[in-house]
C-alpha cells in the first residue's frame, strides 16, 4: 500500500493550547513521493522472536501488548506504524495472527512531509483490511496530529490541532519537492516558533478556515518557515534554487526542512534542480 507523504499548501499556526498542542489551519496535499507499506503473516521464527520480546517486556514493565513486528531498513528506533498496529489491536480487541509490517522508505525522515504519520495511517488501513474491522475514529489522533488527515489520503483542510479533517475541492497541484540532507523535528521547530512570538489569533485562524471552506485558494504561507530557516541554513539556498529554476511560490513544508514549489512542468524543473546538485529533487 502506498503511504503518501504530504505538503502543506498553507500552514497557519496559533499559540499553544492548554494541552500544549498548537491550533492550526492547513491544507494538506498528498504527494507522489510515497513509502510502500505491506503486511504479511509473521514467519514461525518471527513469532518466536515476538514471544520472547513480549516475555521480556512483561518482566520489565508488567505488560506489553506488542504482537507484531516492523521491518524498515535504514530507520531505527520506535516506529509509528508498529504502534498503530498495536493501538488498533488494543482499541478493537482484534486477536489475529502476528503480522510482519515491511516499509520501503522514500519520504525523507524528519523532513516535514509526515512520513512516519503516513506509514502509521497506511498501517491502520491495512489493519482494517486484514481484520475486517473498521478503524476507530479516535485512533488516528492518538498516534499524532498528522495521522487523521493522512488516513483519508486526500486533499484536506486540517484544523484544531490536526484532529478535524475536511475534504476540500480542487485538483492536486503539480509540485516539485526538494528533500534536503538535513533533518528537523517538529518539537524543535515549534519551540523556535513560540520564541519568535508570531502566533495567530483564534479569530485569524477561524477566518482563514472559513475562506478555504468557501472555495478560496489557501494563502501560500507557512508560519513555521521562519523558525525552520533559522534552524537549518540549507533551506534558504534551496528556496532560491527552486525560484531560479522556475518553480512558483517556493515554500517549506510542515516543520521542514523539505521545500517545494508549484511548476507547470515539474519534471523539467526537478531535472534542472538535480543538475544543480539537488539530487533528491522529484516531481510529485
Amino acid at each position: 500500500m502506498k503511504a503518501r507523504g504530504k505538503v502543506n499548501l498553507c500552514l497557519l499556526v496559533g499559540a499553544p493550547r492548554t494541552d500544549g498542542l498548537h491550533p492550526l489551519v492547513s491544507v494538506f496535499q498528498p504527494t507522489a513521493l510515497a513509502d510502500e507499506v505491506t503486511i504479511e503473516p509473521a514467519s514461525p521464527e518471527e513469532i518466536v522472536a515476538i514471544a520472547r520480546r513480549e516475555a521480556a517486556a512483561r518482566r520489565r514493565d508488567g505488560a506489553s501488548g506488542v504482537r507484531d513486528l516492523v521491518v524498515c531498513p535504514g530507520v531505527y528506533g520506535d516506529n509509528l506504524a508498529l504502534r498503530a498496529f498495536t493501538e488498533f489491536r488494543a482499541a478493537t480487541g482484534w486477536d489475529g495472527a502476528p503480522q510482519r509490517i515491511s516499509i520501503a522508505k522514500r519520504i525523507p525522515v524528519a523532513g516535514g512531509m509526515a512520513g512516519g504519520s503516513a506509514d502509521a495511517a497506511a498501517a491502520l488501513r491495512l489493519a482494517g483490511q486484514v481484520s475486517g474491522i473498521p478503524v476507530p475514529n479516535h485512533l488516528a489522533m492518538r498516534l499524532g496530529a498528522d495521522v487523521p488527515a493522512l488516513l483519508h489520503d486526500t486533499r484536506a483542510l486540517v484544523t484544531g490541532a490536526g484532529e478535524h479533517v475536511e475534504p476540500v475541492a480542487g485538483a492536486e497541484l503539480p509540485l516539485v519537492i526538494v528533500p534536503l540532507d538535513a533533518a528537523l523535528t517538529a518539537k524543535e521547530v515549534y519551540r523556535a516558533f513560540d520564541i519568535l512570538g508570531a502566533a495567530r489569533s483564534d479569530e485569524e485562524l477561524a477566518e482563514a478556515a472559513a475562506r478555504i471552506r468557501a472555495g478560496h485558494d489557501p494563502p501560500l504561507v507557512n508560519d513555521l518557515e521562519p523558525a525552520a530557516r533559522r534552524l537549518c541554513r540549507a533551506i534558504d539556498p534551496a528556496l532560491e534554487a527552486l525560484e531560479k529554476e522556475g518553480a512558483e511560490h517556493p515554500m517549506v513544508t510542515g516543520s521542514g526542512p523539505t521545500v517545494f514549489g508549484r511548476a507547470a512542468d515539474p519534471e523539467r524543473v526537478a531535472a534542472r534542480l538535480r543538475e544543480a546538485g539537488y539530487n533528491r529533487a522529484v516531481a510529485a
